[in-house]
């Protein structure tokens, strides 16, 4: 049994080098053996010990020991400081009854408690309680408005977060960072970008959690440009720190830069699974199936633990591939060798790749002996793998077990209308509709964003707000000119209406991928590459797949046939 000698070997310990003990410790079972020579050597009560040893239970969320400790302390005489402390680490439903203890001891009005209490109820998701407390704050620093900014950040109240961060009349890098990485979270990317130019302009030297997050949104949007500039930014040290190297190499796979992706990839040193992970995730989202599980097979030999994120791009790179047999061998891999409890994600892919290869009843199955609860996204890749090989009856008994339990959304009902408009079945299309005005779901706008000369640009789907709208609309007449000329033929097979050839074409022609090449042609030159990053499916693809147009922008003179064949090579890929 292991002895408590490295700290009895003392004949009378300090309370110093005690106290250094409690500090260096990084598990719970040795502060309990500190705490047992504490009470042999009668300093159970020291006043300096006893709190760092309560600080260190509650940062190692044992929270119930820390408060045990608080109640058999003898002397009951906390200051605020060992209050906030204590509070740092505590639960939310802890929090609440230390709040009271803090009202008993009349330390509620100290704007260290008050600021330490305002985390805990905004992190514990009650935000409206969070901001009753900064509100009724006479004297507010910096560190409370970031702990209420980071609240409402993280509970997704992105504007009410940005509208404190306005009202702050200083600001350090953390609050920065806050309010950028809220964007980046909650889907508002080009956003996270421009505050982050901002706070460059603010003379403020970002750290490794801003790259971090300004990346991310730059992969989210497609936005190279201004990804390369940070890399320049960040020079030599870009690779020195695995986090900031994997950010990179997430922002170039997702901006369609494989290559570079690779070169950041090869530079990085002391490589860590999280960024195997990474760059088999850029293999797959490009499709080079082969080359994720090459580099996956590298990983294990490396000696590398493989994550539950490792085995989501094996999977889905085994479905790009068709690789049925392979994709059950590493999904059983998962649980036998590696004792990775399979997710909803994991089952997810399997049923992707079941459904790719044919076999909806094998991928019915599966899903219906999930122990875990019901989910519309697994549920939703079963009804796409219908739409792909027109399989209307099990589609419309899926959508009716999605109905009955509350999990159909816009997508569903999107889908389902894609199955019958394939099959040419207008009936049942309109059936759909009048499903979707009943059930009161909105259907998300398909979204395409541009980087053109560093700055993110988005279109919606006819889309007459942009400032140069009358040229980009000039210039969509001309390419669809183009298309025909060169007998183009537009695949109106999924459009969900009942109309005619002409007016299916039409309505094909504003969506907002073809306004963002538009806009991308007439404001770029010859030679630029452009790529286009979308929100939802292109014609043919799923809501959970991407599509990226990798194309050269041209001047106002054209070069034939080729330029045109060339206008819309698609290359498509799972995410």
């Amino acid at each position: 049994m292991p002895s408590i000698l490295p700290v009895a070997q003392a004949t009378h310990p300090e309370p110093e080098k005690l106290a250094l003990l409690i500090d260096q410790s990084k598990n719970i079972r040795s502060l309990k053996q500190i705490r047992a020579v504490l009470i042999c050597r009668g300093l159970e009560s020291y006043p300096v010990l006893n709190l760092k040893l309560q600080c260190s239970y509650s940062s190692l969320g044992h929270v119930d020991d820390s408060v045990a400790l608080f109640n058999l302390t003898q002397n009951h005489d906390p200051n605020a400081f060992t209050l906030s402390s204590v509070l740092k680490a505590c639960t939310l439903e802890t929090g609440k009854v230390l709040h009271c203890h803090a009202h008993k001891l009349g330390l509620v009005s100290n704007s260290y408690v008050r600021t330490a209490l305002i985390d805990i109820y905004a992190r514990g998701g009650n935000i409206i309680f969070a901001r009753r407390l900064f509100e009724s704050m006479v004297e507010r620093n910096l560190v409370t408005f970031t702990s209420m900014i980071t609240g409402y950040a993280k509970n997704g109240n992105i504007d009410e977060a940005r509208t404190l961060f306005d009202e702050m009349e200083e600001r350090d890098v953390v609050s920065w960072n806050v309010v950028i990485y809220g964007y980046a979270q909650h889907g508002r990317s080009n956003e996270a970008i421009i505050l982050f130019r901002q706070m460059l302009k603010a003379k403020l030297k970002p750290d490794e959690a801003t790259m971090v997050a300004v990346l991310s949104a730059c992969g989210q949007v497609g936005a190279l440009g201004s990804g390369q500039w940070i890399h320049s930014y960040l020079g030599y040290q870009a690779t020195l720190n695995c986090r900031v190297g994997t950010a990179l190499v997430d922002m170039y796979s997702k901006c369609g830069s494989l290559g570079d992706a690779r070169n950041v990839f090869n530079e990085i040193k002391n490589k860590d699974a999280v960024v195997y992970n990474a760059m088999i995730g850029g293999y797959v989202i490009h499709g080079f199936a082969q080359d994720a599980i090459k580099l996956f097979k590298e990983m294990s030999e490396m000696g590398l633990h493989p994550t539950d994120i490792t085995f989501i791009s094996v999977l889905s790179a085994c479905a790009h591939s068709g690789l049925v047999s392979e994709g059950w061998g590493y999904f059983n891999a998962m649980k036998d060798e590696y004792s990775i409890q399979p997710k909803v994600e994991h089952y997810g892919c399997m049923v992707n790749l079941l459904g790719r290869a044919g076999r909806l009843e094998d991928a019915y199955e599966l899903v219906k002996s999930m122990s875990m609860d019901d989910d519309s996204v697994l549920w939703g890749a079963l009804l796409n793998a219908c739409r792909l090989h027109k399989n209307i009856a099990l589609g419309e008994k899926v959508v009716e077990f999605l109905v009955q339990r509350g999990l159909a959304n816009s997508g569903t009902y999107v889908l389902l209308s894609n199955i019958y408009a394939a099959s040419g079945n207008w009936d049942g299309v309109t059936r759909t509709r009048v499903m979707i005005k009943q059930s009161g779901v909105q259907k998300e706008p398909g979204c395409s964003s541009v980087e053109v000369n560093n700055k993110v640009h988005e279109f919606l789907a006819g889309d007459t707000k942009h400032p140069r709208r009358k040229d980009i609309y000039a210039m969509l007449e001309e390419m669809n000119e183009w298309l025909k000329a060169h007998r183009h033929t537009s695949q109106t097979k999924e459009v969900v209406h009942n109309i005619e050839e002409a007016e299916k074409e039409r309505s094909l022609e504003v969506h907002s991928e073809k306004l963002a090449l538009a806009f991308a042609l007439i404001s770029t030159k010859r030679g630029t590459p452009v790529k286009i990053v979308k929100n939802l499916s292109v014609s043919g693809l799923s809501c959970c797949d991407e599509a990226r147009v990798e194309d050269h922008g041209k001047d106002d003179h054209y070069e034939g046939s080729q330029q045109v064949s060339s206008l819309f090579r698609w290359y498509v890929f799972l995410w």
